[in-house]
């Protein structure tokens, strides 16, 4: 399928510096596969991401040609079975793909996480083996570019209260409403949407580009993940043949089902940002000179190098143990809350400080500091705000509802 053209960004000489930081060991608890699935993507970003990402970010475009690219690498659905176009691969593997694409841009996770989690996941989790076949194929190999419907305009961290409804019309639905803040949704082939039935149910539903009534305009103004694409999804009297209705879902549990899928590749995603933000600081520290010496020599800058890896190291080992459950199938929407919440809070500290090592070059494009912490504003609100995962835990452990 044709998507609208980027303008296509010339690459620049900047050569991606970047060494992983691993001060515990815990590559130790990853396989041989799951190494080889980082080390993979982790050569792609620097040699095809890396030198273009400041660019495409400062002229708020979306590096759509790589889409291609992110489904050679396995990015879609990793962890989702080969005969579908999904990798085949574990959850762990899947949170180490999004890590690493999360170190050079949230947009670059995000523009994966939403077509692999939020789009193959459900046709997958809750479609018929038809439109399994119809879709998948194509979304894991970049053919298709798919977005995500949940989120309105008044209702974003109350999903129950959504407006947007489907009529029953025979052998169709007729879908009206609108979505805002959808990840690829201007580029978008298709879009798995959420709608509220005559009864007061919620289903899924896969609308396809071209519906009559269906458009999809971009937010513009982003200060934040500005090298991903965003836009809204508006819905006038579309018709939807009945046959693209999620068959295996009703209610709440199957958009919510969806986000903790994708909550958990943030929490190993956002470790990558905070990674990267490390590495720049730590490696600054070393080469900057002032009153003769290297500032990694002062005890301040140390202390904030120490605080740093100190909170990357117990937020990785919290996504492995995340990972762990996972794989078993044992992990519940209340831990994946944790994570996300700590992991991405952790990240966005540790760009404040990475900025302040790199004093007044930390607020230029020359680093990719300024650009994660922008980026993490939004990962700190999307996919449940900060304090709506702590209501989750909250409820999780006292037993008690706060959001009733």
């Amino acid at each position: 399928m044709s998507h609208s053209s980027d303008t296509v960004i010339t690459k620049s000489d900047k050569t991606d510096r970047y060494q992983h930081h691993d001060y515990y060991g815990v590559d130790q608890l990853l396989s041989e596969d799951h190494l080889l699935a980082r080390d993979a993507v982790r050569d792609w970003v620097k040699q095809e991401v890396s030198p273009i990402i400041e660019e495409y970010a400062e002229q708020a475009k979306c590096p759509v040609h790589l889409f291609k690219g992110l489904a050679d690498i396995g990015a879609f659905g990793p962890s989702l079975p080969l005969k579908y176009g999904g990798g085949g691969m574990d959850e762990i593997a899947y949170g180490v793909i999004m890590q690493e694409l999360e170190r050079c841009d949230s947009g670059l996770r995000s523009m994966a996480s939403v077509q692999g989690s939020l789009v193959m996941y459900p046709i997958y989790k809750y479609g018929s083996e038809e439109q399994r076949m119809k879709y998948l194929p194509k979304l894991g190999s970049g053919e298709y570019i798919g977005c995500f419907g949940l989120t309105e305009p008044d209702h974003g961290s109350n999903p129950s209260g959504m407006l947007t409804n489907v009529v029953d019309d025979g052998d169709a639905y007729i879908l009206n409403g609108s979505k805002m803040w959808i990840t690829n949704s201007p580029i978008a082939d298709l879009a798995v949407v959420w709608a509220k039935r005559e009864d007061g149910r919620i289903i899924g539903l896969i609308v396809e580009k071209g519906m009559k009534g269906f458009s999809a305009p971009e937010i513009h103004g982003k200060w934040s993940l500005r090298a991903s694409i965003t836009g809204e999804l508006v819905f006038e009297d579309v018709r939807v043949p009945k046959e693209n209705v999620l068959p295996n879902v009703e209610g709440l549990k199957g958009p919510l089902g969806c986000l903790s899928k994708a909550r958990y590749g943030i929490a190993w995603g956002a470790i990558g940002a905070a990674l990267d933000c490390y590495d720049s600081a730590l490696r600054y520290s070393q080469e900057r000179i002032q009153f003769g010496k290297p500032i990694g020599q002062f005890q301040l800058t140390q202390k904030k190098l120490a605080e740093m890896i100190t909170e990357i190291t117990k937020a990785q080992l919290l996504a492995w143990r995340l990972g762990s459950l996972a794989n078993d199938g044992k992990a519940t929407p209340a831990q994946i809350s944790m994570a996300k919440r700590n992991n991405v809070h952790m990240a966005l500290e540790i760009a404040r400080e990475a900025r302040q090592i790199h004093g007044g070059m930390g607020i230029t494009n020359e680093y990719p500091i300024m650009r994660h912490m922008m980026n993490l504003e939004t990962v700190l609100t999307y996919e449940g705000t900060h304090d709506i995962h702590l209501l989750i835990t909250g409820m999780d452990v006292t037993g008690f509802n706060a959001f009733k």
